[in-house]
C-alpha cells in the first residue's frame, strides 16, 4: 500500500479512504500480504484527474461502480463475430472530453446498459467509433446526452428488425453462407431508405 500511495502520488491515508468507498478494487491478497498492481494505479490517476475537472468523489465512486459492474467487451461484440465497426479504449477523462458535464453516472449506466460501452481489463471500451462520434456531435449541438442514448435504444429495436428482414430474405432465397457476401447490400438499402425518410419529413411529408 505504501509503494503505491508513493507512486500515485497521494497519502497513505488517501489511499486507505478511496478503499473504503469503493473507488478501487480490492488487491490480491497472499496470505497477509496485499499486492497492487498497474490497473489500481491507472484508477488512482484517473480517480485524481477526474477530481481536477470538478467531479466528486460521490460521483466518481458512481462511475466506477458502474464500470466494474459492465459487460466486457467480448460479451458486447461477440467472440469472433464478424462487424464492421471498429471499438475505441477511452479512459474517462476521454469520456469527459467527449461529452463534457453530461458524462454522469447515470448516462454512463445507460450506455453500459445499451451496449454501447464496455470493458476489457481496466479499459472503457465504445463499440463503435462512428456511433461514439455521432454521439457527441448531437450532443455538442445542444441535444441532451439523455435523449441520445434514448434514441439510441429506439434505434436499436428498429435495426433489429431490419437485420431480421434482411436475414430472412437472404435465407430464402440464398444460404447463410451468402450473408457476410451481401452485407454491404442491405446496409445500402437501409441508408438509402433513411435518407429518402428524411427528405420526405423536411417536406412535410407523411
Amino acid at each position: 500500500m505504501e509503494e503505491l500511495a508513493e507512486e500515485a502520488g497521494i497519502t497513505v491515508r488517501t489511499l486507505r479512504f478511496y478503499r473504503e468507498r469503493k473507488l478501487i478494487p480490492p488487491p490480491r491478497r497472499e496470505g497477509r500480504i496485499a499486492w497492487y498492481d498497474d490497473t489500481h494505479l491507472a484508477r488512482l490517476r484517473t480517480i485524481a484527474a477526474l477530481l481536477d475537472r470538478g467531479h466528486t468523489l460521490s460521483g466518481i465512486a458512481e462511475l466506477a461502480e458502474a464500470f466494474d459492474h459492465g459487460r466486457d467487451v467480448a460479451e458486447l461484440l461477440g467472440l469472433g463475430a464478424p462487424t464492421e465497426e471498429v471499438p475505441v479504449r477511452l479512459s474517462p477523462e476521454d469520456l469527459a472530453d467527449h461529452f463534457g458535464g453530461q458524462a454522469t453516472p447515470e448516462n454512463l449506466t445507460a450506455a453500459l446498459d445499451l451496449g454501447y460501452l464496455g470493458t476489457d481489463g481496466g479499459e472503457i471500451v465504445h463499440i463503435s467509433r462512428r456511433l461514439l462520434e455521432v454521439s457527441s456531435a448531437l450532443v455538442r449541438e445542444g441535444i441532451p446526452l439523455s435523449a441520445v442514448l434514448e434514441t439510441g435504444k429506439r434505434v436499436r429495436d428498429h435495426a433489429d428488425a431490419l437485420a431480421e428482414l434482411f436475414t430472412e430474405l437472404v435465407l430464402t432465397h440464398a444460404s447463410e453462407e451468402d450473408l457476410p457476401r451481401l452485407r454491404p447490400l442491405a446496409r445500402s438499402v437501409v441508408e438509402a431508405e433513411l435518407s429518402l425518410a428524411l427528405d420526405r419529413k423536411l417536406r412535410g411529408q407523411p
